[in-house]
């Protein structure tokens, strides 16, 4: 009797996963093919999310000018159709610059599992501001994207204190 009790879970389990393997065996070409091409999306766009552009950005505020080298994904280009832009950055925990956007940012399927670090120009979408780390900030969430990397100016944003104006625009 004792065996019997043992053998019987093994035999649920082993009906359950040959039900479980089964159902893939049923998927319809249309649904296979529909789940590669979204594998194939996906790591297309992860090599080209940072992948850096030859867009560049300049931020001006108090007679100082910051270039930041942009980075090519969806949350960066739909940030750069709405340039040029005057906004007001306030400092946050020590370590980055933010500023709430009016409007949020294209965020969907973009995710970052990189740590910020001194000089990234990112887009914080829970909140849906925009960063400038002027410090490297570990532990920091995958909500992050990074849009760009400063070029030259890292060093203007540590000694501003206080809220201050930005104007951004493109580059050529």
């Amino acid at each position: 009797m004792k065996k019997l009790l043992c053998l019987a879970p093994i035999l649920v389990m082993s009906f359950a996963l040959a039900a479980c393997s089964s159902n893939d065996n049923n998927l319809s070409e249309t649904d296979r093919g529909h789940s590669a091409s979204n594998s194939s999306n996906r790591a297309k766009e992860e090599l080209t999310e940072d992948s850096i552009s030859d867009i560049r950005i300049k931020l001006t505020f108090n007679n100082e000018e910051v270039f930041v080298r942009m980075y090519d994904n969806p949350t960066s280009r739909d940030f750069l159709a709405r340039l040029p832009l005057t906004i007001t950055f306030e400092d946050y925990v020590g370590k980055e610059k933010i500023s709430i956007l009016q409007k949020r940012l294209s965020a969907d399927n973009v995710q970052s599992g990189n740590q910020p670090k001194k000089g990234d120009f990112a887009y914080y979408s829970p909140w849906g501001n925009l960063a400038i780390f002027y410090k490297d900030f570990e532990n920091a969430t995958n909500d992050l994207i990074i849009l760009g990397q400063i070029e030259s100016g890292k060093e203007s944003f540590e000694n501003i204190h206080g809220d201050f104006t930005v104007s951004i625009e493109k580059v050529d």
